[in-house]
């Protein structure tokens, strides 16, 4: 009886770390993210982080983090703020700090889904599924409306 129980437990403990490993899968998407400059709103940097069991991401740096002289939304000088956004109480948040990738869950496979992404630039939010290409350090981020093939993808590189 002994011989067969502690091939068992053995059997038992592997599997459970095998289990455990793959639970983390998820967070390899966890750090800093370059955006595309060519995706409109120019480049910025998006720290994505776990939070509740889910995975958001929020601008921490813009290019150009202060309005130019020929910019119809803002004064020269002044940091850029949210002036698309839909409800007027939130006009006045500043980009930088902005939560603009909310609620990711993580589903075998390498991708991210049933989360949503706000574009500052036009102030709408969109169903968002995100996704590695070919290695770790470039992530496909597809914003889209009603199922994915009704929208746009764009690439965002890791930021050492």
């Amino acid at each position: 009886m002994r011989r067969l129980v502690i091939p068992g437990l053995v059997m038992l403990i592997l599997l459970v770390g095998v289990g455990a490993a793959g639970a983390n899968d998820g967070d390899a998407i966890l750090g800093l993210w370059a955006t595309d400059p060519e995706g409109g709103g120019g480049q910025a940097h998006v720290e994505v982080f776990m939070d509740d069991g889910r995975y958001h991401g929020k601008i921490v740096w813009l290019a150009e983090p202060n309005y130019g002289p020929d910019d119809p939304d803002g004064e020269e000088g002044e940091p850029k703020v949210d002036a698309n956004n839909p409800d007027p109480e939130r006009t006045k948040d500043p980009i930088v700090g902005l939560l603009i990738a909310r609620d990711f869950r993580y589903k075998k496979g390498g991708v991210w889904h049933k989360g949503t992404i706000y574009d500052p630039d036009n102030g709408k939010t969109y169903k968002c599924k995100m996704s590695f290409a070919d290695d770790e350090n470039t992530l496909n981020v597809r914003g889209f409306i009603g199922f994915s093939m009704l929208g746009r993808t764009t690439t965002w590189t890791r930021v050492e």
